[in-house]
């Protein structure tokens, strides 16, 4: 028996606007992928995902390498994550999450997964959350020193040069951003004591309508959708801006009204087609994330413009939710194009790695 048993919260981490200066700092690149504390009890293996549920089913893969690479009776903190190239794909790995099982064990043989530790939180009969991160991180070390793909052990380091130039550079290969740990820092689960630093820029985008508050159709505005124009004068959809106070969203209902009078007589999209190219830019389209939750709109006239930060695009849209910051009068919503968005060279995943080790390699 391992010395606690499934599920456990994951420790978390707050953000910050830069590496934080001084001694006693560890860093790691943040990356890309599904959050999972990885339970192996003899042939049983157990992948939780941050919010406690099991991933196994989903990554046969990554099940079978672990049973190869880790010792009969351990728990491992870290991510999931696909590798095509020389970037991490999200989208691709989230394709993985079929409920078809013979769909799981083909895209397993298709885009197979890797999975990169950080953190030992028990081997045998040892608990070691709490244990000084430094030790963890030494013991991790060692129970990873055979490992090989598609398991991995994360870079760290005590310089925060390189963690600096990681976060400048390690961007093009998919991933998120730095990585800061106390090294005295003991397991805390469910409590925000790592600090993550991501990129962020801004862009100027068409608010194109948006989405009610599930909790108060008419009175709140829950949601903005945002949109831009490729280069043939296409608008699509790129993601949302949420982040809005209950007294801001009650404000919007009010200074949105008069952009919603006559909305989709020439909205461009209020006659979707129905192909498949599409569907992944439409502001109505369901994905496994959406739970179930109502993706209506309401139109808006095209003469709004909003700047908005964000960390990274995932294709086309935004990875995450972008950060309202202003409205724009004095721009123009058909200059609110593609071509306004920073684009980052790639970086091989091997040079992060090492050329043996780098995931999907």
């Amino acid at each position: 028996m391992l010395p606690f048993q499934p599920p456990l919260a994951p420790m978390l981490s707050k953000r910050a606007s830069e590496l934080p200066s001084g001694p006693g700092w560890i860093f790691e690149p943040k990356w890309d992928g599904f959050r999972t504390i990885a339970f192996r009890d003899g042939d049983e293996v157990v992948l939780m995902s941050r919010d406690d549920k099991p991933l196994q089913r989903y990554f046969p893969d990554v099940v079978e390498a672990l049973r190869a690479a880790l010792p009969e009776r351990c728990v491992l903190d870290g991510e999931i994550v696909v590798a095509m190239g020389d970037k991490l794909e999200f989208e691709v790995l989230q394709q993985r999450l079929h409920p078809a099982a013979s769909r799981v064990n083909l895209l397993a043989k298709e885009t197979p997964a890797s999975v990169v530790f950080w953190d030992v939180l028990a081997i045998a009969d040892e608990d070691l959350r709490n244990v000084p991160f430094r030790q963890r991180r030494a013991r991790l070390e060692a129970l990873l020193a055979g490992a090989k793909p598609p398991v991995h052990l994360t870079p760290a380091t005590e310089d925060r040069a390189v963690a600096t130039d990681w976060f400048n550079r390690f961007e093009g290969a998919g991933l998120d951003g730095v990585m800061a740990k106390r090294e005295e820092g003991v397991y805390e689960p469910n409590k925000r004591v790592m600090i993550k630093v991501k990129h962020e820029r801004t862009c100027d985008c068409v608010v194109a309508g948006f989405r009610w508050h599930k909790n108060g159709k008419g009175t709140h505005v829950g949601s903005l959708i945002l949109a831009l124009y490729d280069d043939a004068g296409v608008l699509h959809s790129i993601g949302v801006t949420a982040s809005f106070t209950e007294a801001k969203r009650r404000e919007l209902v009010t200074f949105l009204e008069p952009y919603r009078e006559n909305a989709l007589e020439s909205h461009p999209w209020k006659d979707w087609a129905g192909d498949e190219a599409e569907w992944a830019r439409r502001p109505d389209a369901k994905s496994r994330w959406s739970r179930g939750k109502s993706m209506s709109w309401e139109p808006l006239r095209l003469e709004l413009v909003a700047e908005v930060a964000y960390d990274h695009m995932q294709g086309a849209r935004f990875r995450h939710t972008a950060q309202f910051r202003r409205w724009r009068s004095d721009k123009r919503t058909t200059d609110c194009r593609y071509d306004q968005l920073d684009v980052t060279p790639p970086f091989e995943l091997a040079k992060i790695f090492g050329e043996a080790a780098a995931p999907g390699s």
